[in-house]
């Protein structure tokens, strides 16, 4: 008897779960809906306000907001924040979708709509859904991530194939190497994978690719996951 209660206990707690999940996603669909063309940064947490990095991407999300683009992070420090601050000095919208950790995310001031995700993939959707361009600034895992989840979404045709940009060709030479000699040579990816990448080193070339694809497709982040 007491195993089967706790059997029915643990079946209510996950009900409960889906609908908190639900909620995540009604909150940002709400919230996000009426955005108009965004850009979504990912890049390490890591980097400080000292750092080159964080210079270049300010420079890049304040460009692009001065283009008529609104601004998506993770909402909480290092790239995160130099983005959504390069996004607000423009006067653009500026969107951080934090996400609860153990050791807690701090939000960054900069974001003038800010949301908090206790679920990764919830936070994801919200993060790729408004997008019409992805900029990949030098990171850690969660930045391969997120980049190679973007990828594969618009590998396996889930997402229209927006422009994916690298910043810093030192950076990423090494892993677009190994993608080229070691997966490319054993199939596991395809040549045509790589025409979804593009690699830039200068922030106006950044904010000016992006500029010229949308003035061509006009395409909006929502339709991405529209079929």
């Amino acid at each position: 008897m007491p195993y089967d209660y706790e059997i029915n206990e643990l079946g209510k707690e996950e009900s409960w779960r889906m609908f908190r999940i639900i909620g995540e996603f009604v909150d940002g669909f709400d919230k996000l809906a009426g955005i108009g063309p965004a850009v979504t940064i990912y890049g390490s947490a890591r980097i400080k306000e000292d750092d080159e990095l964080y210079a270049q991407t300010e420079a890049i999300a304040y460009g692009l907001g001065k283009g008529g683009c609104s601004i998506i992070t993770g909402g909480g420090p290092g790239v995160m924040e130099a983005a959504n601050k390069g996004a607000a000095r423009a006067g653009a919208t500026s969107v951080g979708l934090n996400i609860v950790l153990p050791e807690e995310q701090v939000k960054n001031e900069y974001a003038t709509i800010s949301l908090t995700f206790n679920h990764f993939f919830t936070r994801k959707v919200m993060l790729v859904k408004y997008a019409i361009a992805f900029v990949i600034m030098p990171g850690g895992l969660g930045t391969l991530d997120e980049l190679t989840e973007v990828l594969t979404l618009m590998q396996t045709e889930k997402i229209k194939p927006f422009p994916v940009i690298l910043f810093g060709s030192r950076f990423w030479d090494g892993f677009l190497g190994w993608l080229k000699s070691t997966a490319l040579s054993r199939n596991y990816v395809s040549e045509r994978d790589f025409e979804l990448l593009r690699v830039c080193d200068d922030p106006a070339e950044v904010v000016s690719v992006i500029q010229t694809w949308y003035e061509e497709h006009k395409v909006l982040g929502r339709m991405a996951l529209e079929k």
